[in-house]
């Protein structure tokens, strides 16, 4: 009587089980880690778009919720972009993020061990034409999670 031999043997199978489980492993940790910080800006501007401000003051480092009260930056930023401009809304494109070490967001300010910067791109459609704004965009570690800063430096 003749046996037949599985396909794949045991050791193959655990083998490359355990493979595959070390590349989701190094995908996770190394790769999301600038993805994160990119991801938090696109969030940010995408609740803007959505005139959501409250929620978009959330993703703010403790810097610039000191400097801006969430209801003030609630009442400014809709004054600003929907009354005075026109603009309902927007479209925005996020640049590639670059590293930086030992970032400040103002002369004077501790600096972050490690920031990303990225260029983000507005264009509004409002009452005055077409119109972009493009505004540095810095994202730094706040007690394990990303955090939008804005540069204040002269």
């Amino acid at each position: 009587m003749r046996r037949n031999k599985p396909f794949f043997s045991p050791r193959i199978l655990i083998l490359l089980t355990v493979a595959g489980l070390i590349i989701v492993i190094v995908r996770l940790v190394f790769f999301s880690l600038g993805n994160s910080s990119a991801a938090t800006v696109e969030k940010f501007y995408s609740l803007e778009q959505k005139n959501n401000y409250s929620d978009s003051w959330d993703l703010f480092h403790p810097y610039m919720k000191e400097k801006f009260p969430k209801a003030s930056f609630i009442q400014d930023r809709s004054h600003v972009f929907i009354g005075h401009f026109g603009a309902e809304s927007f479209e925005f494109l996020v640049s590639e993020g670059e590293e930086i070490q030992n970032w400040r967001p103002a002369k004077g300010e501790k600096p972050f061990k490690t920031a990303y910067k990225y260029l983000v791109t507005q264009s509004y459609n409002g009452k005055y034409g077409k119109f972009s704004f493009v505004q540095e965009v810095y994202v730094v570690k706040h007690q394990k999670e990303w955090a939008i800063i804005w540069d204040y430096n002269n």
